[in-house]
């Protein structure tokens, strides 16, 4: 581990406490000198650390930048040895980890950024991803999963997701089908689930899993075309102190717990009691051709069942539903 980081380790543990230089120094068996370089290297990495007279050195609970060193004693004890790369600013998460999957066959790991430049949903939609207001993961996996049981995930990870939010917020995200999280009328996440097959055996070889999230309204705010479908986690007076660390980390446990067990589809209750589209008019395209219809119910394989006007019913496996604002 590099100096920078030893001494991040160390003010992390305190962070929002004074440690001076000796004592820093003396920690990790560094001169003064080491550590004055390091701690101006970790400022200029964007670490909010204050020098207070005669106290030493302080990582202020502001700081908000994502690093590796912070999300990992975050992570559940199976995760401790899980790849994690992290980047400033990057085309797109799940791209990068299909280069890093390709070139391990076997390793598995988290991809993370602070901004992409060419960030993407389903549908061959742009992700909007500024710097430093959102969190932008992507899982690059080797699962022994059937293409079915792989169709799951985007489904899993909407509800890690949401329990992860609920567990350090008081917020109760929700989930649009198939692949949003909102809070109110607004969307606040989204979800890109691509796999690399083997059409022989029919099994996922790699499968990557990529989240987009807003955490905090961009400074700038958003694009025009998004202003009226675009929100954020945090408030204005949440923003300050949030640590998306810390959710990247309980995105990760929870994800890990329900993957383990993704077979036995246990999380699927918990994704329905969120899916607020269920009960609801919707539409949907099938062939160039537009249908109403009311969801209602989701199936063992993560389809939407609907009942459309004449009655009849039918699951909707893939594609995209509209809704009218406001949902309610």
């Amino acid at each position: 581990m590099s100096t920078k980081l030893r001494i991040l380790s160390v003010l992390e543990q305190q962070k929002g406490q004074s440690i001076s230089g000796q004592t820093l120094a003396d920690i990790l068996g560094l001169s003064r000198t080491s550590i004055w370089k390091g701690i101006k290297t970790l400022q200029k990495e964007g670490y909010i650390i204050e020098a207070v007279t005669n106290k030493g050195y302080r990582l202020s609970a502001k700081s908000d930048v994502i690093s590796a060193e912070t999300i990992r004693p975050s992570l559940l004890a199976a995760l401790q040895d899980l790849s994690m790369h992290t980047f400033k600013t990057i085309d797109s998460t799940n791209d990068e980890a299909r280069r890093l999957s390709s070139k391990d066959p076997i390793r598995q790991g988290i991809v993370l950024s602070e901004e992409q430049t060419k960030g993407r949903g389903r549908l061959g939609k742009s992700f909007y991803s500024p710097s430093q207001t959102g969190i932008y993961m992507s899982f690059y996996l080797k699962p022994n999963l059937n293409m079915a049981d792989a169709a799951l995930v985007t489904t899993a990870t909407a509800v890690a997701v949401c329990l992860a939010i609920e567990k350090l917020t008081t917020k109760k995200p929700q989930i649009k089908w198939v692949n949003d999280i909102y809070l109110g009328d607004t969307k606040i996440c989204g979800i890109l689930t691509e796999a690399v097959s083997d059409f022989e055996s029919g099994k996922v070889e790699t499968l990557i899993v990529g989240i987009g999230l807003n955490v905090k309204e961009p400074s700038a705010g958003f694009p025009t075309e998004l202003e009226a479908i675009a929100g954020f986690l945090t408030s204005s007076a949440e923003k300050a102190s949030f640590d998306r660390n810390l959710l990247i980390a309980e995105i990760a446990n929870q994800f890990y717990t329900i993957y383990q067990a993704i077979e036995e589809r246990s999380f699927l209750a918990e994704y329905k009691k969120r899916c607020f589209v269920l009960g609801k008019k919707i539409t949907f395209k099938e062939r160039n051709q537009q249908f109403e219809a009311v969801p209602i119910d989701i199936d063992p394989k993560g389809g939407l069942v609907v009942r459309l006007s004449d009655g009849h019913q039918r699951t909707l496996s893939y594609g995209e539903i509209i809704m009218k604002k406001p949902f309610e």
